[in-house]
């Protein structure tokens, strides 16, 4: 399983917004100039974060986007989904009607995985990725 550029991307418009709560609403450009992600880009990322009713927008010369809600109450998992759809390694597992599935022996392995990933995914909030990017900055200070 791999995750798109989309979801890895998502992750860290999500990220940044919660970094930047304190501004209000941010510039797409912002967001696209620190993260080095393409506007164009950033516009498909946006459009499916907002539907998913992870953010606010405003429009106008202090426009830009904020997080819906507290970092601490986005789960990692859920950001995912919204922008890679189901997390499960493999398309069967998906679904119901598979005819193979009652045979097919290596179905409690991959449901096993999925599991895994599942549990991984949904265990980090977004306040837990700005827990380490903050901890993070502080171990790259110098003097």
């Amino acid at each position: 399983m791999k995750i798109s550029t989309k979801g890895r991307y998502s992750l860290r418009v999500m990220l940044d917004l919660a970094l930047h709560i304190n501004d209000g609403y941010v510039p797409l450009r912002d967001i696209a100039q620190r993260q080095g992600i393409t506007v164009k880009y950033l516009e498909q990322i946006i459009g499916i974060l907002q539907k998913a009713g992870f953010l606010l927008s405003l429009r106008g010369n202090s426009g830009g986007y904020q997080l819906a809600r507290a970092a601490s109450d986005y789960i990692v998992g859920d950001i995912l989904r919204a922008t890679e759809g189901s997390l499960a390694p493999l398309a069967c597992l998906d679904s119901a009607d598979c005819s193979a599935a009652s045979r097919c022996t290596t179905k409690r392995f991959w449901d096993g995985l999925a599991s895994v990933i599942t549990q991984y995914v949904d265990c980090y909030t977004l306040q837990d990725l700005v827990d380490m990017e903050k901890q993070n900055m502080e171990l790259d200070y110098c003097i």
